[in-house]
Formats: structure tokens, C-alpha cells, sequence
């Protein structure tokens, strides 16, 4: 074996099912909609300091709300795979993000896979009809969702660890391989 690991590769108890990518989802939505909050109050800030005395607060339209969420969340979650392989939601539910092959995404495959998980997030649904639980983005990006609570490269895991200090079968299974006979 060369080092590169193929999708045949990732165990199939280690890739994330439908359940926990939602629930990831979710808890993402929820960072995206803090950060809207953010983004609204930073706008009014602004324009309070520059005009205190005809301050009125912003009336966004439907159209720019959500074209700056999609930005957000667009943003958001490119730089969290391309950098740890997660999301905030990913890491609360110990999953990553990995290439078909294993590998981190890299920006380009991240983005491209953020772009299409807010432009279509129905896709997600078919992780459920799918042999190897990817969803639509994933089979275009060339892309897989796997559990992982142990943290990689320096990366913090999940507060608390695994719910119950359990690990995951896949690890335990790896850890069992390893050992000598």
C-alpha cells in the first residue's frame, strides 16, 4: 500500500450516518444564525457611530438576509473542513470530513462542498438511500463523513470526549488490529 487510503479504505461502521450529519447540521445552522446576529449588530454599530443622532436600526431585505447567511454559512463551513476536517456541529457530534482517499479536503474541495451543502441541503437525504451513506455533495466532491472523537494532529476533540467515555466500534476494532497476536 502506497500510504494513500481509497474509499474502500474507511471502515463502514465509521462512516456517519443520517442521524448524527442532521443533528451536525443543525447545530451548525444555529452557529450561522449567531453569526447573523453578529453580522446585524456589527452593521448597526457602524452606523450608529457614524450618524448617533439619525440612527435608525437596518431593515435588511429578504433577498439580502439571505444572500449574506448563505455567505456566512458558505464561509463557515469551508474554513472549518479545510482546516480540521470539521464544523463546530461536526465536532460536537465527533464526525470529520475526509476525502474519498482519507486525506484532510483541502480548500478548493471544501468550498465547493460548502457551496453545494447550502445551495442544495436536501442533498443530505441521500445518505440514506446510499450503500456507503454519502450524500449528493459528497458523491460530487468526492468526499466521505466519518466518526472520529480522537483528535488529529493537535486538533481538540469534542468537550467531554465520547458521550459515556465509550469509544466508537471502528476505534475499538483499530486499536484490536494493532495489537500484536
Amino acid at each position: 500500500m502506497t500510504g494513500r487510503r481509497d474509499s474502500a479504505d474507511v471502515m463502514p461502521e465509521a462512516v456517519a450516518g443520517i442521524v448524527s450529519r442532521t443533528l451536525a447540521a443543525v447545530v451548525d445552522l444555529l452557529v450561522v444564525l449567531v453569526l447573523m446576529g453578529a453580522a446585524f449588530l456589527a452593521v448597526a454599530g457602524v452606523r450608529f457611530l457614524v450618524s448617533p443622532i439619525a440612527f435608525r436600526w437596518p431593515s435588511p431585505s429578504w433577498t439580502q438576509s439571505v444572500t449574506v447567511s448563505g455567505l456566512l454559512a458558505v464561509g463557515y463551513l469551508t474554513v472549518g473542513w479545510a482546516i480540521a476536517g470539521r464544523s463546530y456541529g461536526a465536532a460536537v457530534l465527533g464526525l470529520r470530513v475526509r476525502s474519498a482517499r482519507g486525506a484532510q479536503p483541502g480548500w478548493v474541495r471544501a468550498g465547493l462542498r460548502a457551496v453545494l451543502c447550502v445551495a442544495f441541503p436536501l442533498g443530505l437525504a441521500w445518505a440514506v438511500v446510499s450503500r456507503r451513506r454519502r450524500s449528493l455533495q459528497d458523491l460530487v466532491v468526492g468526499t466521505v463523513v466519518v466518526y472520529d472523537w480522537e483528535p488529529r494532529d493537535g486538533q481538540v476533540s469534542p468537550p467531554g470526549g465520547v458521550p459515556g467515555g465509550a469509544e466508537p466500534v471502528h476505534r475499538r476494532l483499530t486499536r484490536v488490529e494493532e495489537e500484536p497476536p
